[in-house]
């Protein structure tokens, strides 16, 4: 019998996550394939018979923000190793916790 089910419910109900919440961090990372392509969206139908795999060695954050500032860092070429730094409108803390994850020697987070 042929089922759909989204991805994110998948990843959490096959064991595969903790949570929705930790599948969606994996898949908007990109650490997600179905069938051999990425897949960035946890809406996204999967049924019997694909191939889903997480990359487990995957760094996560606290937040979708450090999703982001990962992705600016790297893009950008810019290296926090060893900084002082400082995050303004801390929030969650994602930024605080990418950049400490990079290296950063403190982190000041204002919220």
């Amino acid at each position: 019998m042929l089922w759909l089910m989204r991805l994110d419910v998948y990843l959490s109900d096959s064991g595969l996550c903790s949570s929705r919440t930790d599948a969606k961090s994996f898949i908007v990372g990109g650490a997600v394939t179905v069938n051999g392509r990425v897949v960035t969206k946890p809406s996204l139908s999967v049924e019997d018979g694909d191939s889903v795999k997480v990359n487990t060695d995957f760094k996560r954050f606290v937040s979708r923000g450090g999703i982001k500032l990962d992705a600016a860092l790297l893009e950008f070429g810019v290296s926090v190793e060893g900084k002082r730094c400082i995050d303004v409108g801390a929030s969650s803390g994602g930024f605080t916790d990418c950049l400490l994850q990079h290296g950063a020697r403190e982190v000041i987070a204002v919220d």
